[in-house]
């Protein structure tokens, strides 16, 4: 049987229509990584706005804990973001900050990330604020993260002063029969190797004068 009239025709027909899709897909796909490349410049040029920002508040945390706080910084091309390992006895504390995009490269995203572990308390974990990346407001930008900062320092503190974070760490003052943690001695005070701590001047000095008279007494 000869070959139908214009059946090559026909299937010449259907791979110029898959040459052409193809092609456009290509081209669709050229496009669309040149737009996210010009996305991710206007990122850049974002995050070197706000640098003056964060920086500085950063940085004051860092040195208001001073040698307990090891601070890594870690960037890449769609995000910066820092770790603050902090050295307490009485839990494993690490904060996060973050500064990042979304896949489209449409939008800055802040994140703040907080671990307490053990977790013996309700506190907040995570909160996050999300931009359009040609409508960054750099004082709400500012006012998120001093916000975070504070509810991170409020956080911190309020460990010294749980009693299940405490549990095993605290001292006693031998003339009030006070139990605390070590760090809220007013005044230690050392004696045969042993360590003593006091909530008050007045206790320690009434510690004294006990042992005064307990050395007279023996002579």
């Amino acid at each position: 049987m000869p070959v139908a009239e214009g059946l090559q025709a026909r299937i010449e027909a259907e791979f110029s229509e898959n040459e052409r899709k193809v092609k456009q897909t290509q081209d669709s796909a050229v496009e669309d990584y040149e737009e996210r490349q010009r996305r991710l410049k206007q990122f850049d040029q974002v995050c070197d706005q706000l640098r003056d920002v964060w920086r500085p508040r950063l940085e004051l945390l860092a040195d208001k804990f001073g040698e307990h706080v090891q601070v890594v910084p870690k960037i890449s091309r769609e995000s910066r973001k820092v770790l603050f390992s902090f050295d307490s006895k009485l839990a494993r504390v690490e904060l996060r900050f973050g500064v990042s995009t979304d896949g489209d490269v449409r939008n800055l995203v802040l994140d703040y990330n907080l671990d307490v572990l053990p977790i013996l308390m309700d506190f907040e974990r995570h909160a996050q604020q999300v931009y359009p990346l040609d409508a960054v407001d750099a004082e709400q930008v500012a006012q998120w993260i001093d916000d975070r900062i504070i509810d991170f320092v409020r956080t911190y503190l309020s460990i010294s002063h749980n009693k299940y974070y405490l549990m095993g760490h605290t001292v006693t003052d031998p003339i009030a029969g006070v139990s605390f943690n070590p760090a809220a001695a007013a005044v230690t005070l050392e004696r045969g190797g042993k360590t003593y701590y006091f909530i008050s001047e007045k206790t320690r000095n009434e510690f004294e004068q006990r042992e005064t008279a307990g050395q007279g007494a023996a002579s």
